[in-house]
Order: C-alpha cells, then structure tokens, then sequence
C-alpha cells in the first residue's frame, strides 16, 4: 500500500487503480479539495442507459437530476453527437421520461412519460429532424410500460381487469380512487412484489397501437395467458422483425406460490400458443428475436429456486424448432444482451470477477471474447453501422456516456455531465486485493482508501457486508451505499465478495445453500483480520454493517464474538420463520420450508443469538418494505432494548428496501456517519 496519488497493484483486476487515478483532475490541489459528501451526491446528474438508433445517427440517454429542497427528481432525453462534441436535451425541464425507443427508420423517438393530464404513463413520440412537443400516441388507463417498436406498431405492456373495456376499466379505477373502504383483499399467492401490493383482479398483458395512431390491440389476451404477476418489464416479451410472433414469458403451471417461468410463442391474432420450454422447472427468460427473425434467443436457468443459479443463453431455430445451449461451457451467467445487426452474434455486459464487462458472444461457434476490462459498463446498444454505446462507470466516477471500440475495448467518452461539480472532488483511491477466506480459498475484496491516506498514520476500518447474498459488489458508482462517501469521512472501507457472491462462478455462488452463516461469516472475519495486519489500521477502531443480506449477516455477527466496536443493520433479515410474510420466502422453494426442515432455520435464524448480543447496534428499515418486511427490523430492535443494549431504530414511513429519497438519503447517511464516529473516531493518527 502507498500514499494516494501513487498508483496501486490490482491482484486481481491489473490497472484498475491505475485507471481509477487517471479519471481524477489534474488541477486539484490540496487545499482546493473537497470530498465525496452526500450532498455532493444528490447534486450529480445519473446517466441512464444510452441507445444508438438503428441506423447508428443518433444517440439518446435519459439523465435524472434531484431537486433536494423539493425532494423529487425530474428526468430528461439528451442527444448526444457520435464524436462526443455536442450534448442537448430534447425533452422538456420538470418531467419524468423513460423508456426512450427508436422507430426502425431511427427517425421518431418514443417514451413513456406522465404529462398534462394523464393518469398515469402513456407512449409519447417526438420526430429526431424536427425536435419539438412530444406528442400523445396512447391513452391507456392504468398506463403502460416495457416499450417496444417493430414494424408499425408500438408494444407495450399494461396490467388491466380482464373481461372490462378501456372505459369500464378507467371507470373501475376511478372507482377504486374514490372508495372509501381501504382493505385489500387476497385469495391466493403473490400479494407484494418488493415494495406494492399485487391486485388479484387485475393481470399484465401485451397490447399494441399503430405508430401512426388507432385502437390499441389485445395481443396476450386472446391467448389465456398472462405476463408473469410479480413484475413485468420490456425483457419479459419480443416480437419478431415481421410482427408475425409474439415469445414472452408467462406461468408455465397452476402453482403461483413458486412459478414456473416458461417462453410461449404464438402468431400474433392467434388464440393457440406453445410452450416454448415446458420440461425445465427453473426459469427461461428475456426472450429476444434475432434481426432476421430465424433466432430466437433467450436465458435458461436450471435450479428452480435459485435465482443466481448461472444463465445460460440459449437459441430456438424458430421454424424447426431445436434449441442449442451456447454458453453451457462458461462459467458466468449470460444477462443484458443484444443481437447484433446482422444476427450471428451478441453484444453482452457480464458480471465477470467483480466488474461488468462487455462481452461478444459468437452465435455460430460459441466464441466468447472479452471487449473492455476494467470498470463497469452497463447494457450495450449496436447500430446497424457498427456503433456500440453503453454507459460507464466506476468506484471514482458516475455514470457516462460512451461509445465502444470492439476491436480492442477503447472507449470514447460522449458527455460531460458532472465535470463541474467533480472538478475539486478528491476522490481518494481503491484497488483490488485477494485474501484467505474460508477454507483457505481465495476471496476478492475491494479497499477504499480516505482522500490524504498517510500509510504512517493508523486509520478506522469500515466492513461493509453486500446484499443478495448473490450479488457482488462491482467497479461502479453506487448512490446508496458509497464506499468512497464513507471513506470520505476518515474511514478505510472494505467491500468483500464473500462465498455466495455472483460473478465467480456457479460453484462460488451456491456454495452457501442452505447455510447462508457460515462460509459468509468466516469470509469477513477473515477479511478483518488481513486489516488487522496492517500497519495503518487501529484495531481499536473497527465497526460493520450492511443491507438485506448484509443486514442478515451483520445481524449473524451480533450474536457471535467479534472485533467490531458497533454494528449498523439496515433491512435486515433477522428471523428466518417470520421472513414467509415477505413477497418470498428464502428457502423453501428449495430446500423445504421450516416445518419439513426445521434444522436449516434453527441453525442459520439470526435470532437464535439473541442471549450473547452485547454490541451498540444502529437498525434501519422501511415500511414499504415488502422484499423484508418492516417487522424484521422492529424484531431486532425490541431484542436489543430488551437486553439493554445501546441501540436507535430509524424507521422511515414512505421508503422500501433502499432509502432512495433525497432528504431521507441525506438523513440516512449523516445518521451511519454519526453512530460510527461515536465509536470509531474517524481520521488518521
């Protein structure tokens, strides 16, 4: 380790530090510094994913900015140039745009937004040569989503009461608006997907309206069959070049307590429709047409109850009707893909070792090949040209706009957004380290180091425990739990990609089912003790904390003994048994529920450690909350209290699993700075 502004050794990711120390501005000098303050973070522009049109002349991106006194949020297009030397708005100040989806001819744009008098969002379009007012293509009651533009048609997806016509459904939802009774009302499972309530009566389908304007067009309906229940989005469905088939995914089986996530297809104005995958229990998913529309493309999983289980890209010959797996020898899971133009191949950005990269996937030979290397890149977007966009990121820079050279990985940045407030930003440094976990394997871990890092001083150390437990924490900027922002305040900060953590692998991933504790456990103790070690860390001022699964697992450290000083639990699951009020239960898909397998609970249930909790411990959670639900947290507060342990629940009324609200996010994070400083003080010595 050496002094910030040297660069860094990378062990497992060469250059990245190097890399990160180069995005940092030239001018700034010491005195002139600031650091990586929340509220610096809610001035930052956040770039969505960009889109190349079809005939690679344009290039669009949604860029969301805050109002924090105002607490919301307004979303706008921009049009930026291919050589990066313009940027301009193209939607209007104030409003919310998403979704923005080129015609074929890459001549007219359309979005969803929220305007005037819509009740909720409809379909906008807006000519790229004659820039001006959107105009309203749909009116759709209860508004629409998961855009797309084939032919002449515009898709969309909209959740509507079966059997009603569009006025009797807006009668009904007035209705339902001005009722005073406010029960709800289930007879069977789902009823909450993370953080809203499912109605039962009203189911998801696919619709379609000429782009030139007319009556909208029921194109699931017809066929008994409806988008998956607990969330819909555009990767749900495609259609082919010719509008002649619809694939999406629906319910493979009657059971909605576990769905079976199967591709159906069927000719658009049908009423038959075919089971594209009905012998796999585990779900098939982003169902994607290639340009010719001989292909299609979609992901398979194999364990049913396993989402991280790995993803494998999969391809329909659509006449003949055979499928060929062209990942299966591939280690790491297949997601956010594009066809490329001429339908031989795909574009991809793949969690691969802790940074999402962009990948080509030969469609023949099944040829994978690295394109970028460090840092993160999100979704790609291919013109027919050639041209490749996505956006960028890292730990020291928001999201940008880029466009991609595939023959060697260079990028071309197309924006400047965040240049003026990141001017006189130190942002400290970071590098990748591997260590010792668990039965002597290696483990990645990423470790932010504070703006002036002295290596003669001795400085606090902050375990930061990801959530998932099948994620993995990236080389990307993250707004809610910034570990340069943490770091800002004094601190060393520590992000490990313990046993469980995707992108390393299915055996990595699932090598803690079902015993989320032990190996995840020994991982950050281990991790702390390779800090301990150095020279420039205080022992004496160690503190933890995570979210969600890290909430688990911190909560897991709270009944064990431990180094740390205090501990902070944000939307923790805290007891096993009472997690079946949640939209899922962890295990017993699986592995059993509790009552077949009572032994899985017992031994990994946080709360069973209740007896020997003794640490000052900050709870955090949200009431809309639905993924883990609110109870968990106020379960674990009333144990602490009980035993007479130094501890403060924060409780948010109008926040779910993440704080995402500027105020309380502001809130939230001068609360965590607040309870570590009380117990770790920050700063070198």
């Amino acid at each position: 380790m050496k002094k910030v502004g040297i660069l860094l050794l990378c062990i497992l990711m060469p250059f990245a530090s190097a890399f990160a120390e180069q995005t940092k501005p030239e001018q700034v000098k010491p005195e002139q510094a600031t650091t990586l303050s929340v509220d610096l973070l809610w001035q930052l522009k956040r770039i969505g994913s960009p889109i190349v049109s079809p005939q690679g002349e344009y290039i669009i991106a949604p860029v969301t900015q805050y109002d924090v006194p105002e607490d919301k949020g307004a979303t706008q297009l921009w049009l930026f140039a291919k050589d990066g030397s313009d940027q301009r708005p193209i939607t209007a100040e104030g409003l919310k745009v998403s979704e923005p989806t080129f015609s074929p001819d890459g001549k007219t744009l359309a979005f969803v937004s929220k305007r005037d008098k819509d009740d909720a969002g409809q379909v906008y379009l807006l000519p790229m040569d004659k820039p001006g007012e959107a105009q309203r293509l749909t009116n759709v009651p209860g508004g629409v989503k998961g855009v797309k533009w084939v032919g002449e048609h515009i898709y969309f997806i909209s959740r509507v009461f079966p059997g009603k016509s569009w006025d009797e459904m807006a009668e009904q939802l007035k209705a339902n608006e001005d009722d005073k009774v406010s029960a709800r009302q289930w007879n069977a499972l789902p009823y909450s997907s993370f953080d809203h309530w499912i109605e039962e009566d009203r189911q998801a389908h696919v619709f379609r309206i000429p782009a030139k304007g007319g009556e909208v067009e029921a194109i699931t309906q017809p066929l008994n069959r409806q988008l998956p229940r607990s969330s819909q989005s555009a990767a749900n469905y495609d259609i082919s070049v010719d509008e002649r088939l619809i694939a999406f995914n629906s319910n493979g089986w009657a059971n909605q307590v576990d769905p079976k996530v199967d591709i159906f297809m069927a000719k658009i104005g049908s009423d038959k429709v075919e089971n594209l995958t009905p012998k796999n229990e585990a779900p098939d998913t982003n169902p994607t047409f290639s340009p010719d529309g001989k292909t299609l493309a979609f992901t398979r999983q194999l364990i049913h109850g396993f989402y991280a289980d790995t993803a494998n890209l999969v391809l329909l010959d659509v006449n003949k009707r055979t499928e060929r797996e062209i990942t299966t020898d591939w280690d790491r899971s297949v997601t956010r893909f594009n066809w490329t133009p001429d339908s031989k191949g795909f574009y991809a950005a793949i969690d691969d070792a802790a940074t999402r990269r962009i990948y080509h996937i030969d469609a023949r030979s099944s040829k994978i090949k690295p394109i970028t290397k460090q840092t993160n890149f999100g979704k790609p977007s291919i013109a027919q040209d050639g041209t490749l966009v996505a956006a960028n990121d890292s730990f020291l820079y928001p999201a940008r706009v880029v466009k991609i050279n595939p023959a060697n990985g260079k990028t071309t940045r197309l924006d400047s957004f965040n240049d003026d407030i990141l001017a006189d930003v130190d942002m400290g440094t970071y590098e990748s380290v591997t260590y010792k976990g668990y039965n002597d394997e290696d483990v990645q871990m990423w470790v932010h180091y504070p703006p002036g890092f002295d290596s003669n001083k001795k400085y606090p150390l902050m375990m930061l425990i990801h959530g998932g437990p099948h994620g993995a924490i990236s080389d990307g900027f993250h707004y809610r739990w910034n570990a340069q922002t943490f770091a800002s305040w004094g601190y060393v900060t520590a992000w490990p990609n313990f046993h469980g953590s995707n992108s390393f692998g299915q055996d990595y991933t699932d090598s803690i089912n079902p015993d989320w504790k032990n190996k995840s456990l020994e991982d950050v103790f281990k991790a702390t003790d390779w800090f301990k070690q150095k020279e420039w860390i205080d022992n004496d001022r160690l503190v933890a904390g995570g979210a969600s699964y890290g909430g688990y697992l911190t909560s897991i450290i709270l009944g064990q003994e431990h180094p740390f000083n205090a501990l902070f639990i944000h939307a923790a699951v805290y007891n096993m048994y009472s997690q079946m009020a949640a939209d899922f239960s962890v295990h017993s898909t699986r592995f059993g529920s509790y009552w077949e397998k009572p032994e899985i609970y017992k031994a990994i249930s946080p709360h069973y450690g209740a007896k020997n909790f003794n640490t000052p411990t900050l709870v955090v959670h949200g009431q809309l909350d639905y993924r883990v639900p609110v109870g968990q947290g106020f379960e674990l507060f009333r144990t602490l209290q009980t035993r007479g342990i130094e501890s403060r629940m924060i409780y948010f009324p109008d926040e779910n699993h993440w704080i995402m609200k500027p105020n309380n996010s502001i809130y939230w994070y001068n609360q965590v700075e607040g309870w570590m400083n009380k117990y770790a003080e920050p700063g070198g010595k």
